[in-house]
């Protein structure tokens, strides 16, 4: 009695050939996808979410400072108006 069957086993190795192969394959083409996504991407200009994140922050932070400044500014233009009155 045979304990193994050789078309079986060429079979077996056969069908795990054949899906170390699909594997590979699916791999390769994912890797070509995003490959061609960013030169896509690049192609367009497009900006990363980094980049716009850091912009925003900035503008808010000068957004801030401009408030402030502003600010500052009507409590000297209280501070000459008052001194223009007490002048007068």
């Amino acid at each position: 009695m045979q304990s193994q069957n050789p078309f079986l086993d060429e079979l077996a190795k056969m069908t795990t050939s054949a899906m170390s192969l699909a594997q590979a394959a699916g791999e390769e083409a994912k890797t070509a996808f995003r490959s061609q996504a960013d030169r896509f991407v690049a192609d367009m200009d497009l900006v990363r979410r980094e980049e716009v994140e850091a912009l925003r922050a900035e503008i808010n932070a000068l957004r801030a400072e401009i408030a402030d400044l502003k600010a500052a500014s009507d409590k000297t233009d209280v501070k000459a108006t008052k001194s223009k009155a007490t002048e007068a």
